[in-house]
């Protein structure tokens, strides 16, 4: 059985908008709200959610951009959140991450292989031909040549920019690929050719993916677990067939009845699109305002994450019964 490569505990974010002088109350929006997540080694692990339901911040508290409010991620059995800034430094050699602009997330001022390269000198992992060969390796590897290495940022197409991009993650040779919405950015015959090459790197450098999308069609292509958040909260964990066959969580099935390409049973089309996401509040369900299925227990008390069948969780009251 693969082990756990980083296990989320009660993982808790929050933000303060607003106030100030003369102005009305702070609003807190409680972008990560007490999140389990276990990411098992050698997976694809999917993030699927609407926009704003707390996806990226998720993958800047692992990247420690950002710091915590409470909870923890235990790597090596240790909290990532409790590194010293030498453990930190050789924590992001193992834990890469791919953004979702693959222009503004590259210097303009650099060149390819100079893009590639500066995270093996800023590591100190080898002089500099070795560095060099590694990242024209590398470019090669990502499905460019070594004769753009010298060319700038805006000299390529936005699908090229992401192959750097992909480029200098596996610079390292990370353990943990953290992928923020790496295609939304790119032309559909594009996307598709990112979303192999990432599966090939998978296999080739044994890499873990944490894979983060608004699309329901590219979590599928990409991912063996697909975890579903709403609002801060992970409101369905499990095995992509098992999720896209049969979605516990009204919330799954109102995003899957949402994209016409999904194969789904009849039955299961019943769910529509209602409203949009709001705020998180302490009374009850955070999805009970948008939800066809409600009660009287969903108004009052907060369901909890539970296992309903063998790999499957779900936070809903009525999942079991829908």
């Amino acid at each position: 059985m693969a082990s756990v490569l980083i296990d989320i505990q009660k993982l808790e974010k929050k933000y303060t908008l607003g106030g100030g002088f003369l102005q009305n109350r702070p609003r807190i929006v409680r972008a990560v709200d007490g999140v389990d997540l276990q990411i098992v080694e050698g997976e694809t692990l999917g993030l699927v959610g609407e926009s704003g339901c707390g996806k990226s911040t998720l993958a800047k508290l692992l990247m420690r951009l950002e710091e915590p409010d409470g909870g923890s991620a235990i790597y090596n059995d240790q909290n990532i959140f409790g590194f010293s800034p030498d453990d930190l430094k050789a924590y992001r050699r193992s834990v890469q991450m791919i953004f979702q602009d693959p222009y503004s997330s590259l210097n303009p001022r650099q060149s390819a292989i100079s893009i590639i390269e500066e995270p093996l000198t800023i590591h100190s992992m080898g002089d500099r031909r070795q560095n060099r060969e590694v990242s024209l390796k590398l470019m090669t590897k990502v499905g460019l040549s070594g004769e753009q290495a010298g060319r700038y940022p805006h000299e390529f197409s936005g699908g090229q920019r992401q192959r750097i991009g992909i480029a200098r993650a596996l610079a390292l040779q990370p353990s943990l690929i953290i992928a923020d919405e790496p295609v939304s950015a790119l032309d559909a015959s594009i996307q598709a050719q990112i979303l192999n090459l990432l599966k090939d790197l998978k296999k080739d450098f044994g890499l873990t993916y944490l894979f983060i999308s608004h699309d329901l069609n590219v979590i599928r292509h990409v991912s063996d677990r697909i975890a579903v958040m709403y609002l801060g909260h992970i409101v369905e964990l499990a095995d992509k067939n098992d999720l896209y066959r049969v979605p516990l969580h009204p919330y799954t099935r109102m995003l899957l009845a949402a994209m016409p390409s999904c194969d789904l049973p009849g039955k299961k089309r019943d769910v529509t699109v209602r409203g949009e996401a709001g705020e998180a509040d302490d009374a009850g369900c955070n999805f009970k305002n948008r939800c066809v299925y409600k009660t009287d227990l969903c108004q009052t008390t907060k369901p909890l994450l539970k296992p309903y069948r063998e790999g499957s969780w779900c936070a809903c009251h009525h999942a079991g019964a829908i």
